[in-house]
């Protein structure tokens, strides 16, 4: 199933943000909404919120709506940017990092932007760089720097950035919900997704060339998340009890932790950038924070590299770089008192049951991210933003610090929002 090059231009992968248009209808004042927690409400509007996704360093997210899309900043809180269209909104809006290089795909109640063509475009210089024809619905993209990838039921296109060439096409098993991972970091490029049976994903190392096949469950990947470096990925089955992390350079599974008994559909998977902790959101309405222990065979604490598999990346200028005094005062996951039997009783007792909790209405689908220190950030396709702390050495329930409902819309469409 090819694509097309319809549109073409000149790309500046590194631009920076110009002069963004701020909402006159961002509230000003900041009432305090919960105890402890400071936050603003909207007025509801006609419009429909679509999707939610966080950009690479999860800084800021975008707001894909039926009348286009917004850009928010994380901290402080506030809309940065508001793009309005009389003819049509965006069902996925993807940012490059904090640049102005958008990549979007149409609702389809307008042809001018159906739901099969991808446009990348650089919004501060109005400048279209191009448009990528498919002969099926988008179900995701994902952008860095050297690449974009976009997500089809069953194949996954794989371009190069500078050239717009197409260097990878890539079958899948049944993927409704365009899961797909693509690492950020620039010395590290690495792609994880569906393979093409039931439980497998394919991780892809674009630097080497090399492919490895993970069996990761034994039903089908509901959910999946990676670390900057592309070196550690956290899946999930449509099971939505167990939670497990991979090397993926050798698909060892390095750990498995345990979010309940019952059957959850879980909504988002994140990875602190420091490998501390791991962070799950599902239908249940809980999220959970579980503590990692990754640290002996992924990352040394003393010079802030990853040494997985044998291979070293320089974490010291990232985002994610270590802290040693959380490193050094951190808690662990919570099991049971018969643990010590692993082997002899059967595998529930010797799971890992998460480290921390936060209770969210059961009303919508969230997403999260890991913000500064111990702290998680939610996005509800209600339009609503939390930010919430933990206690790294007690654990327990989650602090509420902000609350925000930057969009009411009339409804919302339950749809899978990208991690």
């Amino acid at each position: 199933m090819s694509s097309q090059v319809s549109t073409s231009q000149g790309l500046n992968p590194h631009a920076t943000l110009g002069s963004f248009r701020t909402s006159p209808s961002q509230a000003s004042s900041c009432p305090v909404t919960q105890a402890g927690a400071c936050g603003y409400e909207v007025e509801e509007e006609d419009v429909e919120l679509l999707s939610v996704s966080w950009n690479q360093d999860r800084s800021c997210f975008s707001a894909a709506t039926t009348d286009g899309f917004r850009i928010f900043s994380c901290k402080p809180f506030k809309e940065t940017l508001r793009r309005v269209q009389g003819n049509g909104g965006f069902r996925i809006m993807e940012m490059l990092f904090r640049s102005n290089v958008f990549g979007v795909v149409g609702e389809g109640s307008d042809k001018r932007y159906p739901q099969n063509i991808l446009t990348i475009y650089d919004d501060h210089k109005s400048n279209l760089i191009g448009e990528f024809s498919f002969r099926s619905d988008i179900r995701a993209i994902k952008l860095s720097r050297k690449y974009f990838v976009v997500v089809l039921e069953h194949e996954i296109s794989v371009y190069s950035f500078a050239d717009h060439k197409l260097i990878h096409q890539i079958e899948t098993t049944s993927n409704p919900n365009g899961l797909c991972c693509l690492s950020c970091h620039t010395d590290n490029s690495v792609m994880a997704c569906p393979g093409i049976s039931q439980g497998l994903v394919r991780v892809d190392h674009f630097g080497s060339k090399a492919t490895k096949l993970i069996t990761a469950h034994h039903s089908n990947v509901s959910c999946m998340a990676m670390t900057v470096d592309g070196l550690l990925l956290a899946t999930a089955s449509v099971k939505g009890t167990l939670i497990r992390i991979f090397n993926t350079v050798d698909g060892t599974c390095l750990q498995e932790v345990r979010r309940g008994v019952d059957k959850a559909e879980i909504y988002s998977i994140a990875l602190s950038p420091n490998l501390q902790w791991l962070a799950v959101s599902s239908d249940k309405g809980t999220m959970h924070i579980f503590s990692l222990r990754v640290g002996a065979g992924g990352e040394d604490a003393s010079n802030g590299k990853s040494a997985i598999g044998g291979r070293q990346i320089d974490r010291s200028n990232s985002s994610g770089s270590v802290d040693p005094v959380l490193l050094a005062n951190t808690g662990s996951n919570v099991s049971s008192s018969l643990s010590f039997m692993k082997g002899i009783l059967p595998k529930y007792f010797s799971s890992e049951w998460s480290f921390a909790q936060f209770r969210l209405p059961e009303v919508t689908r969230y997403i999260t991210a890991f913000g500064d220190q111990a702290t998680v950030m939610m996005i509800g396709l209600d339009g609503s933003f939390y930010r919430c702390s933990f206690d790294p050495v007690n654990g327990g329930e989650m602090v509420l610090d902000e609350y925000f409902r930057f969009l009411k819309p009339r409804k919302s469409r339950l749809r899978t929002p990208s991690n």
